[in-house]
């Protein structure tokens, strides 16, 4: 995150008004933060390709139909390091239909770290419980009520 900006490219799995996020903690602020799945996209990597490689080694799960949706800028901070970066978000379904009744999983990430991912309903995002990027929220719920996009394929 040092003085560059990241390409990177997330999934909204989207089921029964919850999507699958990844739980953050800012150290700084105590407070947790929120982010649909996905990372850095590769040179040479395209954004939807990135998606299936990083659910694959993340949480070892195979994905279908993606759909790009939009891009987002994200100017952020967390643990008291800025960070930029430019989101690719994509539609998705996740082939192993049983994870869909799964509260929540744990997943790996490159460096060997684990998270925890798990569903969460649209209102139950807020300012003490913010989903980033910054505005993905907002038009979630702008594309879901103009019914723009597929956003409910299980």
């Amino acid at each position: 995150m040092q003085n560059r900006i990241r390409p990177i490219a997330i999934c909204v799995f989207y089921h029964e008004d919850r999507i699958l996020v990844f739980e953050g903690y800012d150290h700084i602020t105590n407070t947790p933060f929120y982010r649909p799945l996905g990372g850095g996209i590769e040179f040479g990597e395209a954004s939807d390709d990135t998606i299936r490689r990083e659910i694959k080694e993340e949480l070892g799960e195979d994905v279908a139909d993606l759909q790009y949706l939009f891009t987002l800028e994200n100017i952020f901070s967390v643990n008291g390091r800025a960070g930029h970066e430019i989101v690719q978000v994509y539609d998705g379904r996740l082939i192993n239909s049983g994870l869909y009744a799964q509260a929540e999983m744990s997943g790996t990430e490159a460096d060997g770290g684990h998270f925890k991912a798990l569903w969460k309903q649209l209102d139950e995002f807020n300012p003490q419980n913010p989903l980033y990027p910054d505005g993905l929220l907002d038009l979630l719920r702008h594309t879901k009520a103009k019914g723009k996009y597929n956003l409910n394929k299980t």
